[in-house]
């Protein structure tokens, strides 16, 4: 009988879906916000929370759990220094799932999963990038001036050259 066997397959075997639960892991750590379909991103949810209530802790056990799960010291060292910390004072609801519509291709649901603190430090960095920006803009602003300024300072040619495009004709090489 298949008593407590419920589960979602995803259409693969046993290892796949382990490996695919891994990579969506991973990347959710990594980036803080993936796009999924919504069973995948269901799926995914406990996971992901159980991974930051064990961050929360921060013992050697979780560690070594955190670490069968993701396979990677960078990542467990990510979580646990950095996603943790944020989530000391919460006690659950670390992840949430938006719906984005459907896939284009075949019609998927696909959905925004991500955590519910996002890092502070990305909010600084977007606004380094649109100061770098504006320098841009500046840059190209103070070139156009000095274009300008360039032909004015440029004499006029002669009348003679005024003349030859006046009278100037496809064949003719004055």
């Amino acid at each position: 009988m298949r008593h407590r066997k419920k589960s979602e397959k995803f259409s693969r075997n046993y290892a796949q879906r382990r490996a695919l639960m891994k990579a969506l892991l991973r990347s959710l750590i990594v980036q803080e916000r993936i796009v999924t379909t919504e069973s995948k991103a269901k799926h995914i949810r406990g996971r992901a929370d159980r991974l930051i209530t064990w961050a929360k802790k921060d013992t050697l056990h979780c560690r070594r759990l955190a670490f069968n799960i993701l396979g990677d010291h960078n990542l467990v060292k990510r979580l646990f220094q950095q996603i943790g910390p944020r989530f000391k004072e919460v006690s659950g609801g670390y992840t949430r799932i938006i719906g984005l519509g459907y896939r284009k291709g075949d019609g998927g649901k696909l959905t925004l999963v991500e955590l519910t603190k996002i890092e502070k430090k990305e909010k600084k960095q977007r606004g380094k990038k649109e100061q770098k920006k504006i320098s841009k803009e500046e840059k190209r602003e103070e070139k156009r001036e000095e274009k300008i300024v360039s032909k004015k300072e440029k004499p006029k040619k002669g009348i003679i050259s005024g003349m030859r495009r006046i009278f100037k004709k496809k064949g003719d090489s004055l």
